[in-house]
């Protein structure tokens, strides 16, 4: 019987972030906003790159 490693840590991983959202909702709201304004911030960056790049 062979063990997929991968499917064992992703339904680990998904049972992490339930437990983490389901235990500490508010941290885990801090966590998504802090993700979602890293990803604003570097797409606010490839633009302004691209807009100094072509003109």
């Amino acid at each position: 019987m062979t063990v997929n490693i991968k499917k064992i840590l992703t339904w680990a991983g998904i049972a992490f972030l339930l437990f983490f959202l389901i235990s500490a909702p508010n941290e885990a709201s801090d966590v998504v906003d802090g993700i979602l304004d890293s990803l604003r911030q570097s797409a606010e960056a490839v633009i302004t790159f691209m807009r100094n790049l072509f003109r």
